[in-house]
């Protein structure tokens, strides 16, 4: 069988420089999950997010043969019964012609390392139910599939709603 060769990964951490490409690999990650319509985000948020006065992420870039090819952004969270700080993956995306050479993995790896350096216990992140190339791979890792969970959000006019004082009776 002919195995191709792979390139080394090369992973670090993002610069006000890569807003622009941070973008475009997040519209291509929207693409990726069919869910293009919904960006709104643009490079001015992730400049204020990420660089901004109060950064509230992090973003790692991976490289093969000198070309950007994936990403990862991360934060942290709080977990109540461990009583410490966690991380939470928010992206996760390898370019297509870079799967399967080891990119994600050595994204999933700078990752989990900045969580152990901070002394943090845990990672989470979510996955699309229907992206079982991504699911057989986290599970390949170790990481366990958290089924008695089920994901919540509010957003928009139902946000709006929530926000608002109960009337009280």
């Amino acid at each position: 069988m002919n195995v191709p060769e792979v390139s080394p990964c090369e992973v670090r951490a993002a610069t006000a420089a890569d807003v622009p490409l941070l973008h475009t690999l997040i519209c291509e990650l929207a693409d990726y999950e069919r869910l293009r319509d919904t960006v709104t985000a643009t490079p001015d948020d992730l400049q204020s997010a990420l660089f901004g006065p109060k950064p509230c992420v992090e973003a790692i870039i991976a490289s093969v043969d000198g070309e950007p090819v994936g990403f990862a952004l991360f934060l942290p969270n709080y977990s109540t019964f461990l009583g410490q700080r966690g991380l939470y993956l928010e992206d996760l995306y390898v370019r297509p012609a870079a799967r399967s050479r080891g990119v994600g993995r050595a994204l999933l790896s700078r990752v989990a390392q900045t969580a152990l350096e901070r002394g943090w216990g845990r990672m989470e992140w979510a996955a699309l139910d229907w992206n079982e190339p991504a699911i057989r791979f986290y599970e390949g890792l170790g990481a366990r599939r958290m089924a008695e969970w089920r994901l919540f959000r509010l957003s928009g006019d139902a946000l709006q709603r929530v926000a608002q004082p109960a009337s009280g009776t």
